[in-house]
């Protein structure tokens, strides 16, 4: 498997805390107060998110911005 850019890192970090908590795309959109679209496009790593909407995604999903963040780091290669 090849190598991870940053927004790709990011959007399996945020699928895996996504699935990890058992909501929908659309649930995770809605409580965060984003588009589902965008969800979608961040977890297929075409869109970077905002620092606002990293912290909005971490709150939703219980984690911190920064175990989300550390993740995305270590996935990268």
């Amino acid at each position: 498997m090849g190598a991870k850019t940053l927004p790709q890192a990011f959007g399996a970090v945020l699928r895996e805390c996504r699935t990890k908590l058992g909501i929908s795309q659309e649930q995770l959109a809605l409580k965060a107060d984003l588009d589902r679209t965008y969800i979608s496009l961040l977890e297929r790593g075409l869109r970077q998110p905002t620092l606002d909407t990293l912290f909005r995604l971490a709150k939703v999903l219980e984690v911190t911005p920064t175990t989300m963040v550390a993740r995305t780091a270590a996935a990268v290669s």
